[in-house]
């Protein structure tokens, strides 16, 4: 069975482009360029995914990301962490060293505002432009095509990679300069991590309370309690099932992009500490690959 999901895709005029990191979520989003009719190189720390990929996509594989991204008018990275996303970047091996002026890297990864500021001055440097562009969705919106792509950047670079971005997107929208769409991801995060402590909550304490916690949701999730999480992992967390993709370890890790962002503007994060250390306890039990769904194990 196919990872990437069929899908209608906009009359776009084929690209050059090039893709960075085939992990759980760049895999499929490389898979829906090259769908949609462009021209995908790709590059992968292991080559073997990379030609992995190009069996089942077409395009070529790259041995660095600076011969990935050679000739290519738009790059996308979505790679670990901030020095991932540096070593992917830049250097005499780097996509930008590859890149003639003009081009646009447009980067998935989930970082800190502050690298995504340092490569968009980088790139401006080299004559190239830097959009820092995280999402939310998953890895089932990746293989959907069905992700929400959070940007910043300028806005001339912003409207030529749109079209392109599209092709395993639903919503692609621009919130700012460079940074902003890294500091529209940690809202994303803090929203997510509150929800889920209090539907892990609900359902421990609806459980405790010997309720029928699937008929219990059912109701609730016509109500005003209904949420994407509700509708989505409610009742699998009450099954117990925590294998439905972003790891504990990832959210711990954005998390920490949040507190050390919120320790440098000032704001306020209590529950969101919190629960950090609550996916802190759920890590020391085990669960450092389970879904974030996982949080209610610790009530248990």
């Amino acid at each position: 069975m196919s990872v990437i999901a069929d899908k209608p895709y906009e009359s776009t005029p084929p690209r050059r482009v090039a893709f960075v990191g085939l992990g759980v979520m760049g895999y499929p989003m490389a898979g829906h360029l090259a769908r949609a009719g462009h021209t995908v190189a790709v590059y992968n720390r292991t080559a073997s995914k990379a030609a992995d990929w190009v069996a089942a996509c077409g395009g070529r594989a790259a041995a660095t990301p600076r011969l990935a991204a050679q000739g290519a008018e738009l790059v996308m990275s979505c790679v670990g962490n901030d020095d991932d996303l540096r070593a992917v970047m830049l250097g005499a091996d780097g996509v930008f060293a590859g890149l003639e002026p003009g081009a646009t890297v447009v980067d998935h990864t989930t970082t800190s505002a502050t690298v995504a500021r340092e490569l968009h001055r980088a790139a401006a440097t080299l004559g190239l432009h830097f959009i820092d562009a995280p999402v939310s969705g998953g890895q089932a919106g990746a293989q959907n095509g069905a992700l929400t792509v959070m940007c910043g950047g300028a806005q001339a670079a912003f409207d030529a990679a749109q079209p392109v971005v599209r092709a395993y997107a639903r919503a692609v929208t621009r919130l700012g300069d460079s940074g902003a769409g890294q500091l529209a991801k940690m809202v994303n995060q803090i929203c997510i991590a509150g929800l889920v402590q209090g539907l892990s909550e609900a359902i421990a304490f609806g459980q405790h309370a010997g309720l029928d916690m699937h008929q219990v949701l059912d109701v609730i999730g016509k109500g005003a309690a209904q949420s994407w999480q509700l509708d989505n992992r409610g009742k699998t967390m009450v099954d117990d099932h925590f294998d439905f993709g972003f790891a504990v370890d990832w959210m711990r890790k954005d998390l920490g992009l949040v507190l050390d962002e919120a320790k440098r503007n000032g704001a306020r994060l209590p529950v969101t500490a919190l629960v950090d250390q609550f996916y802190a306890d759920v890590q020391a039990m085990g669960g450092r690959r389970l879904d974030t769904s996982s949080l209610i194990k610790r009530l248990r």
